[in-house]
């Protein structure tokens, strides 16, 4: 056997750099890396010998450029995927959200953050986190419930199997999500013989699950006995590629479809089968056809309490679920008749099992009203309209800006629920939203990887002043690296969407809006002068006209553009959406709480659990 002797970090990286996808691609397009005590030496090293055959980019927090890396994976839909790395301590527990957001939204990254010593001799090192009945407890134990696969690597030979385990889970779409190998700092710099054929170029396909007889047949039935069937889209169709075979089933059997947040654009949204955004944030077109339906056909969507109005939203006392899912887990949700396979291949199969079955057809006027109701909310203000602008406005005013090309991204806040219901997606990949863990932060990161994936495409980020506030610093990077995306931040002076929903819940306003919490000094930030301190040509508009004005010239900038505005913190589309579970305090002083009390309650007997 052919060996070569390579430190374990410099093996690592070689590994990495030679696995491919079906696109012949490395599957690892970079490595994010912001170098400590833990991994300078021994990665940092290795990556610089092999940076033209795996780039090493640099950010500015450990969070938000594995938020780059994730937003990367989802929009290359995880056909390609990033590493990241830090050193022990603060740097790797900042990627603990990260790893979160990417543990929930089923995305593949892979974390190295560097470890403790091996050899515990300098123990405890700098940065240590000392566990006093568990000696093998380190910091970057608080990876493994946010990893779907943890290993730590405290000898140079674990990377035999720990990297192949990595990868099998990182390309699998049952078993995808973050990975974490916690790295030794010791190990790292340490050398060994390793197989040559270690190295050799590896081709990951990707599985596509075929559905098994029997569910697929008991999936048909349940579907053949329903006369107002509905369609629940989720990201699913999308990381299967299966965004033509959904056309085709639809258009086939005139079964309604509806999208979740990371569903949309699954069909464009003026498909005549598509009936828009579904949940607390949908549109009333969908959520009627879903309160009807005697049988809901989740594809590749975890059922999401947004999504089902925490289980008030499918009202028909005789309906049936069916999850056509690729992961046991969520395929079995709420007692589904489980169907489980690749969603391309599922559609495709269950198409020709259902062939001569006619449903009622979906009611068209539905979407003509939606419509109706919520587009005004949309257009530009009148000329002597000096109110605040609502995000309604903006997001018209982006939407009225967009090419077919543009991809439109945002995470938390007031615009997911205002984009969800107001954006009008034209073409697949073309509406990126973060909303499984709705991190607030993502949003500038995000944008920046979304262009890294697809530099032809042109992206906008839509956030607000809370979001911005929460993390910036990434702006700075997409600046050294000539990364174009372009930034819209509504200033609503504080969390507007929250404090929208502390009332709701009978709440005073409290600790939310800026201008009602009490401070020494009231807040008085200029957001563009700070995103310009960065690098990004910004600038502050007064209404929506200047903010047309603004977009346009976004468009032949060579780098970030930031766009500022201010908005009006109270009003959001008052039409579509359904309830959402949010706990109302059963005892108060305050009668508005006792009375959305009373509401709670009476919301509560619409839920069904099965």
């Amino acid at each position: 056997m052919k060996t070569i002797r390579l430190t374990a970090a410099q093996a690592m990286v070689r590994y990495l750099g030679a696995q491919m996808n079906e696109e012949g691609e490395r599957f690892m397009a970079g490595v994010w890396a912001i170098f400590g005590h833990g991994n300078v030496a021994g990665l940092g090293e290795a990556l610089y010998g092999a940076r033209d055959v795996l780039p090493t980019y640099r950010g500015h927090n450990e969070q938000t450029m594995a938020h780059a890396a994730i937003a990367y994976a989802k929009q290359s839909g995880r056909r390609r995927a990033m590493a990241v790395t830090s050193s022990i301590g603060p740097g790797a527990t900042n990627m603990v959200t990260a790893a979160a957001l990417a543990h929930v939204n089923r995305l593949p990254v892979l974390f190295v953050p560097g470890d403790v010593f091996a050899s515990r001799a300098p123990d405890p090192v700098l940065q240590q986190v000392e566990d006093f009945g568990d000696g093998t407890v380190s910091a970057n134990d608080c990876f493994r419930p946010v990893s779907r696969y943890f290993d730590r690597i405290t000898r140079p030979e674990h990377l035999l199997t720990a990297l192949p385990r990595a990868m099998s889970v990182l390309t699998d779409p049952a078993e995808c999500g973050p990975v974490t190998l916690a790295f030794c700092q010791d190990v790292q710099a340490e050398a060994h013989d390793w197989p040559e054929s270690f190295f050799e170029p590896r081709t990951w396909h990707q599985r596509r699950i075929r559905p098994d007889e029997h569910e697929l047949h008991r999936a048909a039935e349940a579907i053949r006995a329903a006369r107002r069937p509905v369609i629940v889209a989720g990201g699913g169709v999308h990381y299967s590629g299966a965004t033509d075979a959904l056309a085709a089933f639809v258009e086939a059997y005139k079964i309604p479809v509806v999208e979740t947040q990371a569903g949309k654009s699954a069909l464009p949204w003026d498909h005549p089968m598509n009936h828009g955004p579904v949940g607390v944030t949908g549109a009333a077109s969908a959520n009627a056809v879903c309160a009807e339906a005697d049988v809901v056909i989740g594809v590749g969507t975890r059922f999401q309490d947004f999504t089902t109005g925490s289980w008030s939203l499918f009202r028909n006392p005789d309906r049936k679920l069916i999850s056509l899912n690729v992961a046991t887990y969520d395929a079995m949700k709420h007692g589904a008749l489980p169907l489980q396979c690749d969603a391309r291949d599922g559609l495709t199969e269950l198409s020709v099992a259902l062939l001569g079955y006619r449903p009622e057809a979906p009611d068209t006027a539905l979407k003509t009203d939606w419509f109706a109701q919520v587009d005004p909310l949309t257009d530009a203000p009148a000329g002597d309209d000096n109110a605040l602008p609502t995000d309604m406005q903006v997001i018209g005013a982006v939407q009225r800006s967009a090419g077919p090309d543009t991809v439109v991204m945002c995470a938390a806040g007031t615009m997911p629920g205002e984009l969800h219901k107001l954006w009008k997606a034209g073409r697949p990949g073309s509406y990126h939203m973060e909303y499984g863990f709705s991190c607030m932060g993502y949003e500038i990161a995000g944008a920046m990887g979304i262009k890294m994936a697809q530099p032809d495409r042109d992206v906008v980020c839509m956030l607000g002043d809370g979001s911005y506030m929460m993390a910036n610093s990434e702006l700075a990077t997409a600046v050294m690296m000539g990364v174009k995306i372009t930034v819209v931040i509504t200033d609503n002076r504080g969390f507007g969407c929250i404090n929208r929903l502390q009332v709701a819940t009978g709440g005073a306003e409290f600790n939310n809006l800026l201008d009602t919490a009490v401070h020494a000094q009231p807040s008085n930030i200029d957001f563009a002068a700070h995103a310009a301190s960065m690098g990004a040509a910004a600038v502050h508009v007064a209404s929506i006209g200047e903010l047309e004005e603004a977009l346009a010239r976004a468009k032949e900038a060579t780098g970030p553009f930031v766009v500022v505005i201010d908005t009006d913190p109270y009003p959001s589309t008052p039409h579509g959406g359904t309830w959402w579970e949010v706990a109302v305090p059963e005892v108060s002083d305050r009668a508005e709480v006792n009375e959305a009390r009373k509401g709670y309650e009476q919301n509560r007997k619409l839920q069904r659990t099965n």
